[in-house]
């Protein structure tokens, strides 16, 4: 049976990828985000290639009532989510004393509570039915604090955490759970957050191998993917003293000249 996917942040990067991917295995899309036109392109893309329908909602997912507004419209359109992924999100490079606070309650909107209430508000239907797959979107920063990120880190810490949590709390169900870690990757997010001229995004991940690897850990209901950064890696810094670690993370998040 044909499954219904419903993605944020689907205009570009790692949403956009994971949007081709279930159009290429030939699911629906419901595809969200805040620029109407390249969802209309994204749209006329994939069902052209593919015998789908897209659905598009163009959504600020900055504001509060945004994840309200796109549950409310996907039950009018009388259309059924099978799988919720959570992708969109977005960064910011500073000092937090000295950054724009509401760039800072934007993205902890974005990264957090639209991701979480979406996620409330869908979840108790797939609990109903018993299935349904959610494929959050975190990253490997938020296994540890990021100077100079600190509140990005933190809401990615957010993200894992609830997901894991979420995934064993339903582990009796046909449901699963699965937070996609991606490393440094080659989307717009560098540019976006200031990160671009950072020694942390010199040697990027691609956005179709991290979506794909995402999108087949969902399939197979696993907890949490790393993408884009080696599992050794993650290890190692896991071993260096915290202090060091941080200041690690700080000097590559340093702006270069």
């Amino acid at each position: 049976m044909k499954k219904t996917a419903l993605i944020t942040g689907a205009s570009s990067g790692i949403g956009k990828e994971l949007a081709r991917i279930h159009a290429e295995k030939g699911g629906d899309l419901i595809v969200v985000a805040r620029s109407e036109d390249k969802l209309l392109d994204l749209k006329k893309e994939l069902e052209s290639q593919y015998k789908i329908s897209v659905t598009v909602i163009p959504k600020d997912l900055s504001k509060t009532s945004a994840a309200q507004e796109i549950y409310d419209e996907v039950k009018a359109l009388g259309l059924k989510v099978d799988y919720l992924m959570n992708n969109a999100g977005f960064g910011g490079q500073g000092y937090f004393h000295e950054r724009d606070w509401d760039k800072d309650l934007s993205m902890m909107n974005v990264n957090m509570f639209a991701l979480t209430n979406l996620t409330r508000l869908f979840l108790p239907e797939f609990v109903k039915r018993n299935s349904g797959k959610i494929l959050n979107t975190s990253s490997t920063a938020g296994e540890m604090p990021g100077p100079l990120q600190a509140v990005y880190y933190a809401t990615k810490a957010y993200v894992t955490s609830f997901s894991n949590a979420l995934s064993i709390e339903l582990e009796d169900t046909n449901i699963t759970v699965t937070a996609l870690l991606p490393g440094a990757t080659n989307t717009g997010f560098a540019s976006t957050s200031g990160m671009d001229k950072t020694d942390l995004f010199r040697n990027m991940g691609t956005p179709d191998k991290v979506a794909r690897d995402g999108y087949e850990a969902m399939l197979t209901g696993k907890m949490n993917v790393i993408s884009g950064i080696s599992p050794i890696m993650m290890n190692l810094m896991g071993m260096m003293p915290k202090k060091t670690l941080l200041r690690t993370i700080k000097k590559q998040q340093e702006v270069r000249g």
